[in-house]
């Protein structure tokens, strides 16, 4: 990543000067006293003159240190701001790429990421992304530039009813009509992201209020009074529940997003555990509970494996924590956990029976509430049985795969590959489509916010932008990785030049097979494999693609070429991309169609 040098002014200099002529000359001992408090003191921040300041001091009061987004005329008093801020403001070549990667920098911190972007389309760009932090309840703020106040309404250049547009899929928004008032108006925003369910927030900034003058400090980033979260579970129905889990003969643990969201990964771990029961994650999911356990049945759903999609058909009690229950986990609902009583853990009340029945409804904060149920379960269910099905289960729907060595390279083997040359702790980032489900079965997820996808809005493009947040949000010792689909990586690549400027470490491996490659798996087993615009056999060479942009470049082609290929793509102190060419008939599977029973997943398209 490239460093931010320091900026000080000639007047900075000249004061400092003075003040050390003034020193000298009076070399008293309460002089010598003030001198070393000042040394030790944090600085006085400059006052508030305007504001795109007080907007600009309030990310600042909050701990931000990375934006992402595009400069433009409305925005540009806020940008204007950012010059003499130590938020370091990353240049996206896309306002959906800004959206993505501060969406993917919230999941990797658990921070809220920031977007800025100008108005109109500016702000337009960034509503796919805003959508997607909004399906996927992850923290976001979106600072939007709007043109001014007396042009509002009347259709003037680049004027966008941002916050109508917005409204749908953020958690709150707020046009800000008050310099006084404007600086909290982020605070605020910037809490509400992170407070409770968290989700996307937006300020639109007009004009004429960051640029009018202010002395206001912005408040503290807190909520307001009448936002209120329930963090513990009614301890009548807590108790029920315990007494539920109990006496399950065949319980299960389904741990979806809210987990990871709710820090209640490693809680959750020890009561299955201490318990011995078997856990499923959902796919937002991914990483709650560490795979390579034996307890682990890894993702249910759509694509998730035979035995988890087992597991939740014939368990007889379901722990569920911070999950929404989507119709791509439930399949049918009416054949989803048929025996099952449900007990349904989420801080956001609307989830609890908005989709399936829980009997027993726990409000509340995940990790709370997992606690509670710790305290309140006095014996684990006798479940050993149930256990050795589960095992059994692994080995009959076993995710082995074929790979013939005179056959075009299989996707499975390639996310192996990668997945062996990393450190456990590596962070994946996806686009959507094929590759990101091979990408869920054949990776072993080992620890939390290590996997970062489009989950409820299915976004393609979302993986290159995300890596570049995610990188930014890492340790540094940590590796990202990028599996991306051909048709995915299309959308989205001029970020490579992002990554490129800022020195990002980012491997990306695109999974090229020449087509809308779940469109195409579709369109074979129920459009009689009418490949309608699903074909994409004019693709670039993203390897020279890459060196166009200075990235690194490479090619696989055959299984030989793998192992050596991804060690070169990863040891490479930069970015770079590995065009991965698949075999192009590939398919995903198992696979539960749409509506479907979980339990009659098919293993190949005639099962369908």
């Amino acid at each position: 990543m490239s460093e931010r040098a320091a900026k000080v002014t000639p007047a900075e200099s000249d004061e400092q000067d003075d003040d050390q002529i003034a020193d000298s000359a009076v070399p008293d001992a309460a002089t010598e006293a003030e001198t070393d408090a000042d040394t030790t003191a944090e600085p006085t921040p400059e006052p508030v003159t305007n504001g795109a300041e007080a907007v600009v001091r309030a990310l600042e009061n909050a701990g931000v240190e990375y934006a992402f987004g595009v400069q433009g005329g409305a925005i540009m008093p806020v940008y204007d701001a950012l010059y003499d801020s130590d938020i370091y403001h990353v240049t996206m070549a896309h306002e959906q790429g800004a959206a993505h990667a501060a969406d993917a920098y919230g999941i990797v911190s658990g921070e809220p990421g920031i977007c800025l972007a100008t108005s109109g389309p500016g702000a337009t760009n960034l509503v796919t992304g805003i959508a997607d932090a909004d399906m996927d309840s992850d923290p976001l703020v979106a600072l939007t530039g709007q043109v001014p106040t007396e042009f509002v309404g009347n259709d003037a250049f680049q004027e966008t009813d941002t916050t109508g547009v917005t409204t749908p899929v953020t958690k709150d928004n707020t046009f800000s009509s008050d310099p006084d008032r404007v600086g909290s108006d982020v605070s605020e925003a910037f809490a509400l992201a992170r407070e409770g369910r968290p989700g996307p927030t937006l300020v639109d900034l007009p004009k004429d209020i960051t640029k009018s003058e202010t002395d206001r400090e912005p408040d503290e980033p807190n909520v307001p009074d009448t936002y209120t979260v329930q963090e513990r579970a009614d301890p009548a129905i807590v108790d029920a529940a315990a007494e539920r889990i109990e006496n399950a003969d065949r319980p299960v643990m389904l741990l979806g997003g809210g987990v990871i969201k709710g820090e209640a990964s490693e809680a959750c771990r020890e009561f299955a555990i201490e318990h011995e029961i078997p856990v499923v994650t959902t796919m937002p999911g991914i990483g709650s509970f560490p795979e390579n356990h034996e307890l682990s049945m890894e993702m249910a759903g759509m694509h998730g494996t035979g035995y988890a999609n087992m597991a939740i058909t014939h368990c007889d009690t379901m722990l569920a924590i911070g999950t929404r229950f989507d119709d791509r986990l439930t399949g049918g609902i009416e054949t989803f956990a048929p025996d099952a009583e449900v007990i349904h853990v989420d801080i956001d009340p609307a989830e609890i029976s908005k989709n399936i029945h829980a009997d027993y409804p726990l409000v509340g904060d995940a990790e709370t509430v997992v606690e509670q149920l710790r305290e309140a379960v006095d014996a684990s269910p006798e479940a050993k049985k149930w256990r050795a099905q589960c095992q059994q289960w692994k080995s009959d729907y076993s995710m082995a795969y074929d790979a013939p060595e005179d056959e075009p390279v299989q996707p499975e083997f390639v996310v192996e590959a990668l997945d062996e040359a990393t450190a456990d702790d590596t962070i994946v980032t996806t686009g959507v489509g094929q590759h990101q489900m091979w990408a869920c079965q054949y990776w072993t997820y080992t620890e939390p916010r290590t996997w970062v996808s489009s989950h409820g809005l299915g976004t393609m493009g979302y993986g290159l932008p995300a890596a570049i947040g995610a990188r930014l949000a890492a340790d540094d010792d940590q590796d990202v990785v990028c599996i991306d689909g051909d048709g995915s990586f299309l959308m989205t690549l001029q970020g490579l030049s992002v990554a490129v400027r800022e020195n990002l470490d980012i491997t990306v491996a695109v999974l090229n097979n020449e087509y809308i490659g779940m469109v195409r798996q579709w369109q074979d087993a129920f459009f009689e494999g009418r490949h309608s615009a699903s074909n994409y056999n004019w693709m670039p060479e993203f390897d020279k693609l890459a060196e166009a942009f200075g990235a690194r470049g490479f090619r696989i082609d055959g299984y030989d070429e793998v192992a050596d290929t991804i060690e070169d793509a990863i040891a490479y102190d930069g970015p770079s991309v590995i065009d991965v060419h698949i075999d192009p008939e590939a398919n995903v599977y198992p696979m539960v169609p749409s509506g479907g029973d979980n339990g009659q997943f098919a293993l190949a398209e005639d099962q369908l």
